[in-house]
């Protein structure tokens, strides 16, 4: 090659370089954009990246069936780490100013989703919560523009109640993650089981990313409780557990909450895989139509079972399409009165009772289950034995008992 050919060349590739970004940004702007601000690093990382899979099942699937208002939807995602509210807010207004996504999904951090929400609220920007639980969420901080997948923590305080007071006694000690979801799931705990007899004989408050639970065992134990409530998640879940099995709790004391999931449950050994909780989606589901085909299509995806994150991941992606496409529009005003009341599509919802957003509030009411953590069932990675399925409409209370006032723009 001389160097006439040379000099040619390179200009061609250097033309093709700089055109390149130009070409990439014309096709992305022709895309509807929906922002995932999530933990992929920290405590919460599996939870986070899990409903990131889920977002992703959900934009294939909507896509293969023509996108949304005609146009392929994509995912942009953003770290928000597991516990740093500035990181989350900061990632938030570069979503939305930056990379123009018409959603905005997250987080797992219920701290994190609150502080988003604001965001999302100064920005008139259609908000979906997948799996942040605080009750102010869609309580006394709820927006007009902000949806959740997940239950509120009074919730599951309601569903796991009843069972524990009614098998395993009446005195309780907390270990509880030492933010607005921890306090709210705690406080929700104390009144649904104080309504029933039962009463708290102390607790400790723990900092997210806590690895040793020693001293929070060693002083659970020295007010001889009935019930250690663990209400940590996440990787403290793991190391909580995993440390009370050491000590031999289980011999003395029942371990159970409000909430367990199946990431860390993967994560524990046999025998740490015990106590009574509420799940909020389960994958074996015997007769539920279209679960087992949701199972398969994440087995063949991921190689495991699909989780609750899973799930909700799946059903925020899908909220996003099924609000623009009942609207006929992508006016985040429209998408949310679109909402009001919504029922999603059985194989959307994936749970033997109706998923509907209840109106006035913005949450999602759809099924949870309540059961014991198992080393081995029926199948592999069958950790749940379901004893109950709580329609999420009776534990929900009311709209005016959540706290919600709805303001709508004028």
């Amino acid at each position: 090659m001389d160097r006439r050919t040379l000099i040619k060349t390179g200009a061609t590739l250097a033309v093709a370089q700089f055109a390149s970004p130009f070409v990439t940004r014309a096709r992305a702007d022709d895309m509807v954009k929906l922002g995932l601000d999530n933990p992929l690093t920290g405590t919460y990382a599996v939870n986070g990246k899990n409903e990131m899979i889920g977002c992703q099942m959900a934009i294939d699937e909507i896509n293969a069936k023509g996108g949304i208002l005609g146009r392929q939807a994509t995912l942009v995602v953003e770290d928000s780490t597991s516990g740093d509210a500035g990181q989350a807010v900061q990632k938030a207004r570069k979503l939305i100013d930056s990379d123009k996504v018409d959603f905005l999904l997250g987080n797992v951090n219920s701290a994190l989703a609150l502080a988003m929400a604001q965001v999302a609220n100064e920005k008139g920007v259609l908000h979906i919560v997948p799996g942040g639980h605080t009750d102010a969420i869609t309580g006394s901080s709820c927006h007009w523009n902000v949806f959740r997948v997940c239950n509120a923590t009074q919730m599951e305080a309601n569903a796991i109640a009843g069972p524990l007071v009614k098998d395993y006694g009446k005195k309780y000690y907390y270990i509880t993650p030492d933010y607005s979801f921890g306090h709210t799931l705690e406080s929700g705990m104390v009144k649904a089981i104080a309504g029933l007899g039962g009463e708290r004989v102390g607790g400790d408050l723990t900092p997210l990313g806590t690895v040793d639970f020693s001293s929070y065992l060693i002083k659970a134990q020295a007010t001889n409780p009935d019930v250690i409530v663990f209400l940590v998640q996440g990787d403290d879940m793991l190391n909580a557990l995993k440390q009370a099995v050491q000590f031999g709790l289980q011999n003395k004391v029942h371990l159970a909450g409000a909430q367990q999931e199946m990431e860390p449950l993967e994560g524990l050994p046999p025998e740490a895989r015990i106590g009574t909780w509420v799940f909020e989606w389960y994958w074996n589901q015997p007769g539920v139509p279209h679960v087992a085909e949701f199972v398969e299509a994440t087995k063949k995806r991921t190689g495991r079972v699909p989780t609750a994150r899973t799930w909700f991941g799946y059903v925020s992606a899908w909220t996003c399409a099924l609000a623009a496409e009942k609207a006929k529009s992508l006016k985040a005003v429209d998408m949310a009165k679109a909402l009001q009341d919504f029922q999603l599509p059985p194989e959307i919802a994936l749970g033997p009772n109706p998923a509907v957003y209840r109106a006035g509030q913005n949450q999602l009411l759809a099924s949870l289950f309540v059961g014991n953590a198992q080393a081995a069932g029926s199948a592999p990675d069958d950790f749940v034995k379901v004893s109950s399925v709580v329609d999420g409409a009776k534990v929900a209370g009311t709209v005016e008992e959540s706290g919600c006032t709805m303001t709508w723009p004028t």
